[in-house]
């Protein structure tokens, strides 16, 4: 039998291959990045493995391929890269720039599976290369959260990051190499097993979200002092966060989904409309404090969309009319132009 992802999203196929982790581009600093100079009908990305958006009259930019002009950045993970797209030009930033904020160029500025420090980092990184920006709209907020379940040796000073149990796993099969060669017998020393670490109750995961993401956009402020950039922080959606009853779509995608993965055991406690409304409460109150505007899109996606519009590939991803209609609220409620 067919599967429903097959059918009716068959551009996923190509994001599995982009995201093929045997074929990982590891990155200094970052951990992990896109690979760079991917083609296909669905993704492709510049020579430093930022995606390209599509403007007006077939314009197309990246940060490896600027415009000769100030630009605007939009950063953030998986659903700013536009995971889910049928192809470049139906992104959040593309759609920007094309059709309903198109008075500067919009660079795709995202990180797919980054977190808050990651995003940052890639900016601190990247900058020297950017043009006078005008505006950067950080489209983030869920992986924070997600990775806030890690155990405290994998979350650290500055917050877990995807696929970092993979991470330690190797650092410390080279510690016990190192520890083995000045070992009597040369033989490396077996580690002692870790009790198993409890969740942390979902309060205390919010509260470490938000902290780590108010830390890390008063970076984005103090960097983007000098170029006079307004920074917006917005709450992306999540099909749970925007209504309880998903699209017909939706939910034959969903239900296949949830068959093949523990996603209500792992992220189950937030993904539903009462913690997004807590987060979304907590998140303003910290962008005030360093001076960030904030805007929570989920309940306005869900007063414009209708009961039976398709807006999402999977729970956090958008199909080509969930990334214009997304696109267009930004544009109205950021006055962007």
């Amino acid at each position: 039998m067919t599967e429903q992802r097959v059918t009716l999203t068959p551009q996923m196929l190509q994001y599995d291959d982009f995201d093929d982790r045997g074929r990982t581009r590891w990155l200094p600093y970052l951990m992990y990045f896109h690979r760079a100079q991917y083609r296909s009908d669905a993704v492709n990305t510049d020579a430093l493995g930022f995606r390209y958006s599509h403007g007006p009259d077939g314009q197309r930019a990246s940060v490896a391929e600027l415009p000769e002009t100030p630009v605007r950045l939009f950063a953030g993970s998986s659903t700013a890269f536009g995971i889910g797209a049928t192809g470049d030009a139906a992104t959040l930033p593309s759609r920007l720039w094309s059709t309903h904020a198109p008075a500067a160029p919009w660079l795709n500025f995202a990180g797919r599976s980054y977190n808050s420090a990651q995003e940052f980092l890639l900016f601190s990184l990247y900058r020297h290369l950017l043009p006078q920006v005008s505006d950067i709209v950080v489209f983030s907020g869920l992986n924070n959260l997600a990775l806030a379940r890690l155990p405290e040796e994998q979350r650290g000073d500055h917050g877990g990051f995807f696929n970092c149990g993979e991470y330690y796993e190797q650092m410390e099969g080279l510690r016990r190499n190192h520890r083995g060669r000045g070992s009597l017998f040369g033989r490396p020393e077996k580690p002692a097993p870790r009790a198993e670490e409890p969740v942390r109750p979902l309060e205390e995961r919010i509260d470490s979200a938000v902290d780590l993401t108010a830390r890390h956009l008063e970076n984005w402020q103090a960097l983007a002092q000098g170029t006079g950039a307004r920074i917006t922080f917005v709450l992306q959606p999540l099909a749970g966060w925007v209504r309880e009853e998903p699209a017909p779509e939706e939910k034959l995608l969903f239900d296949e989904l949830d068959r093949r993965s523990n996603f209500w055991e792992l992220y189950g406690d937030i993904a539903t409309m009462e913690p997004a409304r807590r987060y979304a409460y907590e998140l303003q109150l910290a962008c005030n404090k360093v001076g960030v505007d904030f805007l929570d899109l989920n309940p306005l996606l869900a007063e414009a969309a209708g009961p039976r519009d398709w807006l999402f590939v999977d729970r956090a991803h958008f199909t080509d009319l969930g990334h214009d209609l997304t696109a267009r609220l930004l544009a109205e409620e950021l006055r962007l132009s």
